[in-house]
């Protein structure tokens, strides 16, 4: 079977920093890395927390500065567009699936919400590409999450197994979950990475074939997230490009022991078992009548 490379999508999450400049070097940095996608969230505080949150914590109060402005989107979608690459968005209130219908390729729903039933209903209805996070759910939340989206008409949906402690202590990775989700399922699954490790990611992908890997990044170590789980360009763009250059190799074979095409001039020089020099004895004379003239 060739390999194919997972499709990796770029995080920006609240590292806009409200500027609008920002965004755009955001998706030119995905493109430039050869991420899949870019994907941005759209989020109101005061849709977001209750009034009884808001009213007591400055903290949550003040992350109103992460909010992205709406009026990006039809640039920023543009933008992704005239560059060939993917643009999702996390709609964190009802009225966002509505107005994010018109440039998004697909709705990515994050896992806090993966038990609000309005919202995956309203997300199913546009039948677009969906991917969903289950960070902190068990196996019952997240059947029921992909029943609802099925019954409202999501035909294509994506899962990601998730950890939802910013950073992931890597310990609690579990990524043979991912093995499970598409198991459980029937869907195609994924990591979602908050732990920032080269090794979690490789191990995701080629160990428990991730087809969909999520990462927030980055692109100075300046964005409001930054701090402990966000990656910056230059590793993560290793990480994708060494999966890409796999792309459509046959790197796996077919599992049976045998000498292979590009080594069988090798198999005449191994030791012979007579005397215990290389090459084999018959492989000796034809190397000398083949290059007597070599001490001239």
């Amino acid at each position: 079977m060739k390999y194919k490379s997972p499709y990796f999508i770029v995080e920006v999450s609240s590292n806009h920093s409200q500027d609008f400049d920002r965004c755009i070097k955001f998706i030119e940095l995905s493109k430039k890395i050869n991420a899949s996608a870019v994907k941005f969230q759209l989020f109101d505080i005061n849709k977001l927390f209750a009034p009884e949150i808001l009213n007591v914590s400055k903290m949550h109060r003040d992350r109103s500065s992460w909010e992205l402005p709406k009026e990006f989107i039809p640039d920023l979608y543009k933008r992704s567009k005239e560059l060939s690459i993917d643009f999702g968005c996390t709609p964190f209130y009802l009225e966002a699936v509505d107005f994010l219908y018109d440039y998004v390729d697909f709705y990515k729903v994050a896992s806090f919400e993966l038990l609000w039933d309005d919202l995956l209903i309203e997300i199913a209805k546009t039948k677009k590409r969906v991917i969903i996070s289950t960070g902190m759910a068990d196996e019952m939340e997240v059947l029921h999450a992909v029943k609802v989206l099925k019954e409202n008409g999501s035909k294509d949906i994506s899962i990601l197994h998730c950890n939802s402690s910013y950073p992931t202590p890597i310990d609690d990775s579990n990524l043979s979950a991912i093995k499970t989700l598409s198991m459980l399922t029937g869907l195609k699954s994924g990591w979602s990475d908050h732990t920032r490790s080269k090794a979690v990611l490789y191990r995701a992908i080629h160990k428990w074939n991730a087809a969909v890997i999520e990462a927030h990044l980055d692109i100075d170590g300046m964005g409001e997230e930054y701090q402990d789980h966000c990656w910056l360009p230059d590793d993560l763009a290793e990480v994708i490009s060494r999966c890409i250059e796999l792309d459509d190799q046959d790197i796996d074979g077919d599992g049976i022991i045998k000498y292979t095409k590009s080594e069988s001039s090798e198999r005449m020089w191994r030791r012979d078992p007579e005397d215990g020099l290389r090459p084999f004895i018959e492989t000796r004379s034809i190397f000398a009548r083949d290059h007597k003239d070599d001490l001239s």
